[in-house]
């Protein structure tokens, strides 16, 4: 497994955040050639290294051949990102980070997320920066991204709006359960971009995590400010020690007047929208009504998606919203194979010992089933290829989202 910790201290940008990822190691060339994957044109991508008081920073450019963009809405970003060969992750994940922008500027504006025009984020700089940063965390191999509070500076800042106060109202809305800040630097140093990037990609945020530090970076923002360097710091290193510690998002609501045949459906929305986890229990509510109560743990970057699942989809006119803490073990996904295919198992760590071995059930009922054989006999062979090969012995790595 392998952090990212997004230390804020001087706010966060698209460019910042590109900036810190190529200073981190992302090959600029690499970038460029899954970026050239979106019918996207009339720009160059450019770094190079400048120092910001004394601190030495990757700046990244996005040098553009016409001043004036189109403003587009949420249907043309979701296009030119959807259309294109990127990985589907990385498309996901970036279609994410523009649904929560639309979110938040129809709330400001007063309309929906359909009829939002996008100016200054919708031109190619910024859908650039913003599938770039997924691109670069991609391929770094990231798989936990965790966020510091974040530092969005004072006074004004001139928009297609007019002048509006730091931070931005769109900023403003996308910071809402993130710990943000004020400083005493009058410019903005957190913009609606940069506050979309890190919280909904973060797991959580906070001090920096217990890790094993494998190198620290730096992303330079334009300029350079009084008293403090204008860089967003990247650390990237692996979990170190005991367990891992994050926070989650947990939503409920008690429902009493709906048809159970629908929570399977709902479970499954709940899922594709972002929940680590969803659940029902049965409960007994007041005059001995028979109810049940639906639990969904997930992210801050998902919370409105899940509520927007909630309300659609099921007869609850309200929920309730609190975080909790988490202490888990570390887990990944490797593939061994095994006589009768290839299998994914599911392997947990405290620090550098496995603690558990988990074949993955829908891997291990398909081989059964195309196979003609005993499920509980594939889940056993998974086992015995785990412990024959051992961890170093899997066809391949790939990052698990944990509960």
């Amino acid at each position: 497994m392998t952090l990212a910790y997004f230390d804020c201290f001087s706010g966060i940008s698209g460019d910042m955040t590109l900036g810190a990822l190529v200073d981190a190691g992302v090959d600029i060339d690499a970038l460029r050639a899954e970026l050239a994957k979106l019918d996207l044109h009339g720009y160059e991508l450019k770094a190079e290294k400048v120092t910001r008081l004394g601190l030495v920073a990757t700046k990244v450019n996005v040098i553009l051949e016409k001043k004036e963009q189109p403003a587009r809405h949420l249907s043309d970003i979701r296009s030119i990102i959807g259309t294109s060969s990127l990985p589907d992750k990385v498309k996901q994940k970036s279609i994410a980070i523009f649904e929560r922008l639309a979110v938040a500027e129809a709330k400001v504006h007063n309309t929906t997320i359909e009829k939002v025009h996008f100016h200054e984020v919708g031109a190619v700089d910024a859908i650039v920066d913003i599938v770039g940063s997924v691109i670069g965390l991609d391929l770094l191999g990231i798989t936990e991204v965790i966020g510091s509070p974040v530092n969005v500076g004072s006074g004004s800042v001139h928009t297609s709006h007019g002048r509006l106060p730091v931070p931005a109202p769109a900023t403003a809305e996308l910071l809402i359960g993130v710990p943000f800040y004020a400083s005493s630097v009058a410019f903005e140093l957190t913009t609606p971009t940069g506050a979309a990037i890190v919280t909904s990609l973060s797991s959580f945020f906070g001090p920096v995590p217990q890790m094993k530090l494998q190198r620290a970076a730096y992303g330079a923002g334009n300029k350079d400010l009084p008293g403090q360097p204008n860089v967003l710091r990247l650390l990237i290193g692996e979990p170190s020690g005991g367990y891992e510690e994050d926070s989650s998002i947990v939503i409920e609501t008690n429902i009493d007047d709906m048809n159970p045949q629908l929570y399977d459906f709902v479970i499954t929305r709940l899922i594709e929208a972002g929940a680590h986890d969803a659940y029902v229990t049965p409960i007994i509510m007041k005059k001995g009504r028979p109810s049940h109560l639906l639990s969904v743990l997930t992210e801050q970057g998902a919370v409105d998606r899940v509520l927007d699942v909630i309300f659609r989809e099921t007869t609850s006119i309200g929920v309730r919203i609190h975080e909790v803490g988490r202490k888990k073990l570390s887990r990944e996904i490797q593939e061994f194979e095994i006589p009768y295919g290839t299998v994914r198992v599911k392997i947990s760590r405290r620090g550098d010992e496995i603690m558990t071995v988990t074949p993955e059930y829908e891997d291990c009922r398909k081989l059964a089933e195309e196979k003609n054989v005993p499920l509980k006999s594939i889940i056993e062979e998974s086992k015995k290829a785990f412990s024959r090969k051992g961890a170093k012995g899997a066809k391949e790595t790939k990052t698990h989202d944990g509960k």
